[in-house]
């Protein structure tokens, strides 16, 4: 698979030669409600309006579920300008979002207790 930093946009030299404002046509809020734990898939529909390259590369790495976080990382984007084009992707149906799972509570007492039995046992 190619590397997203691969690419007419990019140089060895000089890095990224197209801001990332660019890319996301200079929009800073997604239209979709994305956090950085949401898990992204694409749903195998092809885009029926014309999307930039950021887009399809994006698009690549949705095969299987996979966080914006990581997303963002792999296309080395700020998180903002990867919802934008994750929001985009969403909007026209090429991906699905789903939320992160929450726990109602956050610190789980007997999972505390476990990990701090397993520490005290290696000491």
């Amino acid at each position: 698979m190619p590397s997203p930093m691969d690419g007419p946009w990019l140089d060895d030299a000089a890095g990224r030669l197209i801001r990332p404002y660019t890319v996301s046509g200079g929009r800073t809020r997604p239209t979709a409600a994305l956090d950085l734990l949401s898990l992204v898939m694409a749903t195998g529909t092809t885009p029926q309006t014309h999307l930039g390259p950021e887009h399809a590369l994006a698009l690549g790495l949705c095969h299987g579920p996979t966080s914006v976080a990581e997303i963002s990382a792999h296309l080395r984007l700020p998180a903002v300008v990867t919802k934008v084009l994750l929001s985009d992707l969403v909007d026209c149906g090429a991906v699905t979002a789903r939320a992160p799972r929450t726990h109602d509570t956050p610190t789980d007492r007997s999972l505390l207790e476990a990990v701090l039995d397993g520490l005290r046992r290696r000491l």
